[in-house]
């Protein structure tokens, strides 16, 4: 059975990636989901016009280890994909493809502009889906979603429909976040803040009938022309004269009122602060307290309106060079000084946002928080790990009502008609043909549409079917799992909590695994404008998918931040290799030994590298078993890591290999060799699936056993409740320890690599029979003597351990009488560490509480480990005084 000499994932990898597509293997089974044994999740839907960064693959490997654990733990299992229509960034992109072409979406129309992001997402938006199938995501295909398409849509009207009817839906005038560059209102959370250095302006406002004057600071002085109050602190004793009087606003010459509110920072600048309700939320609140008018002075463009006077027309920052000018003049600028400034900027397009009080729709949340902070509370919710708990809640508690609509043309259409003939409102899941108040017929929708995380926020239900009962929604409705980033914790995870409970009466899902973020080496966020992206499709051509999966899972601790080198791929392409290689051998010997139809099974008498490996891969499957179940999925790699590169390669092949014998078929050791194999295989699967597809169908095309079509759809190793046997263990522990000492004294005192040396084992209580002697003799490039007892220090190179005296016959210029360096500095390390476990031992073997309390078998073996120690520090500084 041959295997290129050369891994070369290319050139298997698409193959895989298609097949199991079609061959639909990753299709779910909702009858027998419906049995209890289902485990559910859904893909966070990528934007449509986006491509695969690698935070995506790092969160959808960590998504497909649970999927293909769970699928081959035998469970019904659904991974449900899809992809999200991303408003205000599929709309930025298709206006910015019309600009090329000197056309605006103004100039085509709303329902032509439409027309053609639909054209553009047929065109362009299947990319992120590629990628995806790139990844090796175990998803089903069969049940792919958009957050657009006629189901989802349905789904957003019957949410919509029901919070209005429900009252938690309302329409008003509110201070919002608009972009003037995206013409849209965003949320908090859809905000950048930077701290930017600018300037505090002190300007004087006359009180009126007085020639007295307050002062007052600010940041923003432009918006000063649209002043109704200014304020003071009710406490302050400085202002006290204050109450009830007016003051002369500059350059518009108005009269406002001086109020007093709770809200004003008395240390900040004078401690009077004026009071613009249309352009800042503080303000607007405060305007609302004391019933104040609102004056806009900068319109949706970021321009200054009439009510601004003279500066009509102006750019904002325009107007405030202007007005900073007017008042140097008059002389009402008192003072200018440095400032550190809080800029919030929109997160799409990086333009200042402007605080306008517009008419929005929003969700009242508070009710909504109640129910999703009670699911959380009593474990309907479990958070992993749960130290984002506490934010969820300080989130939760503190939450605003939430702003949905969009001035877009993309998205999902608020389903509301205004009747132009009562101005009243209709609220429907399909198009009412006259108002429900006056029966007019004179009706026109809501031009604004739903913020994205409207209808993301329906993604685990709406995906299955809701509103209709389907036996999709039965099978896989809660959603066993969901992983996602920190980042967006409030953004998306906590709505579909409120919508999931508020919708269907149940959580969304029952564990959300919160990951951290993919940094750079320097643990600096990526982007390109730092040019410090890594881009996986280019690791994945270079270093294979695997790799890269392998190298993400062991970096990601549960919870932390990734500081991502590119060496670790080259490390996690080492690895596969070693994979690969260790396969070739066994496939060459297969076919020298005359391996036909093998079976899996357990030998009779098994050796003894076979009775360990099987304990140490016993003790990885119930470490990556136990790792999974608690998604430290970090844990879970490191354990298979170290399994198949320590374990299985370094030793359990190496000895395995002296023991094939050309044409023997399939003997004891072929059994044990090949059930092991193809159990590792099995268990590395879900982390890199492409290299063990390929190993495991070439390995069953030859066996003469009934097995799946699909590694993934086999049995995942579970552990034996045996415990390991201690015996085996030490004994093999043992081999180990003499092999070593042999390597190390030959590489210390620079012998040659190739030489068969005489060598002489003195055993201080185990023997090793004559098979095991000779692999350790093979091991070693050694002609092996075994003796009981001691060593009597004399003649050749020795290494002297509590459970063995290894003497090597080296040529007499290796013995010239003194250690070379190499060995002395080993030698004098391992006498520090042996007499720190002394002084240890020592400590404990006097605490008399220690005595009292300990078993006495764990006394009598401390006292005979300090023995051992004792003699071995005597030993070694015996061979240090020569």
């Amino acid at each position: 059975m041959q295997l290129e000499k050369v891994y070369e994932p290319q050139r298997f990898e698409p193959h895989w990636a298609q097949w199991w597509i079609e061959s639909g293997i990753y299709r779910a089974d909702a009858n027998s989901a419906t049995q209890g044994r289902a485990f559910s999740l859904v893909i966070p839907p990528p934007n449509v016009t986006g491509s695969l960064h690698i935070g995506h693959m790092f969160e959808h490997t960590m998504m497909d280890v649970a999927v293909r654990w769970h699928r081959m733990k035998g469970q019904a299992t659904l991974w449900l994909p899809g992809t999200d229509h991303a408003g205000i960034a599929t709309q930025m992109v298709v206006e910015r493809f019309l600009a090329s072409e000197n056309i605006t979406r103004r100039q085509l129309g709303r329902a032509e502009f439409e027309r053609r992001v639909w054209q553009w997402k047929e065109e362009y938006g299947g990319k992120i889906n590629n990628q995806i199938r790139r990844e090796g995501a175990s998803v089903d295909w069969s049940r792919e979603r958009f957050t657009m398409d006629a189901g989802l849509s349905r789904a957003v009207r019957e949410t919509f429909v029901r919070l209005w009817d429900r009252g938690l839906i309302y329409r008003g005038e509110y201070m919002v976040n608009w972009c003037p560059r995206c013409q849209t209102a965003i949320s908090d959370l859809e905000t950048t803040h930077e701290a930017v250095e600018g300037q505090l302006w002190h300007v004087r406002y006359r009180i009126a009938g007085s020639d007295e004057y307050v002062t007052v600071a600010t940041t923003r002085p432009e918006t000063m022309l649209g002043d109704t109050a200014v304020a003071v602190h009710p406490a302050d004793p400085r202002y006290r004269h204050l109450l009830g009087k007016s003051v002369i606003l500059p350059l518009m010459n108005r009269e406002i009122p001086v109020v007093t509110d709770a809200m004003v920072d008395p240390k900040f600048g004078t401690g009077v602060v004026k009071i613009t309700p249309a352009h800042d939320p503080n303000d607007f609140e405060a305007a609302k307290r004391h019933n104040l008018p609102f004056i806009k002075v900068i319109d949706e463009d970021a321009r200054m309106t009439a009510a601004a006077g003279r500066y009509a027309g102006l750019d904002r920052f325009q107007a405030r060079k202007r007005v900073l000018a007017a008042l140097e003049e008059t002389g009402d600028l008192v003072e200018t000084e440095p400032y550190t400034v809080s800029v919030s900027k929109c997160e799409r397009c990086k333009t200042i946002i402007e605080p306008l009080v517009s008419t929005q729709w929003f969700v009242h949340m508070k009710p909504l928080s109640e129910k999703a902070m009670e699911a959380v509370r009593t474990g309907q919710i479990r958070f992993v790990p749960n130290d984002r708990e506490a934010l969820f809640f300080q989130w939760m508690e503190n939450i605003r009502d939430w702003c949905i609509s969009r001035q877009l043309w993309w998205g999902h259409r608020i389903p509301a008609w205004h009747c132009r003939n009562c101005r009243q409102i209709t609220v429907a899941r399909e198009t009412p043909a006259k108002c429900q108040h006056c029966h007019s017929t004179e009706l026109e929708q809501e031009s604004d549409v739903l913020d994205t995380w409207f209808s993301s926020g329906l993604w685990p239900f709406s995906t299955l079917g809701w509103p209709d009962d389907t036996e999709d929604l039965r099978a896989f409705y809660p959603t066993s799992l969901m992983i996602t980033g920190f980042d967006i914790l409030f953004f998306w995870v906590s709505r579909m909590i409120m919508l999931g409970i508020e919708m269907t009466g149940d959580v969304p899902f029952r564990e959300v695994h919160i990951h951290g973020l993919v940094r750079d080496a320097g643990k600096q966020k990526m982007s390109k404008t730092k040019g410090n992206v890594i881009d996986p499709l280019v690791i994945m051509d270079k270093y294979g998918t695997d790799a890269c999966r392998i190298a993400l899972l062991i970096s990601a601790a549960a919870g932390s931040d990734i500081a991502l080198k590119e060496d670790r791929m080259d490390s996690g392409s080492g690895f596969a290799n070693k994979i690969w290689n260790a396969s070739r051998l066994l496939f060459l010997n297969m076919d020298r030994s005359g391996i036909a139809n093998w079976k899996r099974g357990i030998a009779s008498d098994p050796a003894l590298e076979d009775q360990w490996i099987r304990g140490r891969l016993d003790a990885c499957a119930r470490a990556v078993n136990e790792a999974l179940s608690s998604h430290r999925y970090h844990e879970a790699g490191q354990a298979l890591w170290d399994f198949v590169w320590h374990d299985f390669c370094d030793w359990y092949l190496e000895i395995k290999k002296l023991r094939f014998r050309e044409n023997s078929g399939q003997d004891d050791h072929w059994t044990e060799a090949l059930t092991v194999y193809e159990t590792m295989l099995r268990l590395l699967h879900p982390f890199m699936p492409f290299i063990t597809e390929e190993l495991w169908q070439r390995l069953v095309d030859s066996a003469g056993f009934e097995h799946a079509i699909s590694i993934s759809l086999e049995h995942y190793p579970q552990p034996r409740q045996e415990s390991e046997n201690t015996v085996t263990s030490r004994q093999f522990g043992l081999l180990q320890e003499v092999v070593r000492a042999a390597r190390e004294l030959r590489a210390d005192n620079k012998l040659d690599p190739k030489a068969t040396l005489a060598a002489t084992l003195y055993l201080h209580s185990l023997v090793f029979d004559a098979d095991n002697l000779t692999a350790i003799a093979a091991l070693s490039k050694l002609m092996l003597e075994q003796k009981a007892g001691s060593a009597p220090g004399t003649g050749g190179l020795i290494r002297a351990t509590p459970d063995f005296d290894l003497i090597i016959n080296a040529p007499a210029s290796a013995q010239n009488g003194s250690l070379t360096p190499e060995t002395r500095l080993r030698i004098e390390k391992d006498i520090a560490a042996k007499e720190r476990a002394i002084e240890n031992s020592r400590r404990q073997l006097s605490d008399q509480t220690f005595l009292n309390n300990a078993p006495p078998h764990v006394i009598d073996a401390m006292r005979a480990k300090l023995a051992d120690y004792e003699a071995q520090v005597a030993k070694n500084r015996k061979l240090l005084d020569g």
